[in-house]
């Protein structure tokens, strides 16, 4: 930029993109890197870290993702209810088998930003553990 001065995208500048991804058979730290990239809009021109310009992303056949190596039988996810003695931890063979869209939530999630802009980002990702989706307006032809 020309005199030091920094570009912001004004909201009318921002054009949404919805990015259709089918899940099956990728594996879950990967594809997750890609959706976090996207719901950002880090390829864009106009990205900035504090203006919300990522796209949507929907992700079909959440169910047979993969997990590399022995993630399936040493990896857990932690959760806290916030009570003393309240920390759960889940095997992620359990996780992928019964929730694997939570699986991928958590995983995009820390790859986002740990602010209020990530739960706007977090909005526009949609899930699905089938191959049929809501979203057949939006495909463009």
């Amino acid at each position: 930029m020309k005199n030091g001065k920094s570009y912001l995208p004004k909201a009318e500048e921002i054009n949404r993109k919805w990015h259709f991804i089918d899940a099956e058979g990728q594996v879950l730290g990967r594809l997750a890197v890609r959706v976090a990239t996207l719901l950002t809009g880090k390829r864009k021109a106009i990205y900035a870290s504090s203006v919300d310009c990522g796209d949507f992303v929907v992700l079909t056949n959440v169910s047979k993702m993969v997990l590399t190596g022995k993630k399936l039988e040493q990896k857990t996810a932690f959760s806290y209810s916030g009570y003393p003695g309240g920390g759960k931890l889940v095997p992620y063979s359990k996780l992928m088998a019964e929730n694997p869209d939570k699986a991928f939530r958590l995983a995009v999630k820390g790859m986002l930003p740990k602010n209020k802009l990530a739960d706007k980002q977090m909005t526009r990702m949609k899930l699905f553990k089938g191959a049929e989706h809501t979203h057949q307006a939006q495909i463009e032809k």
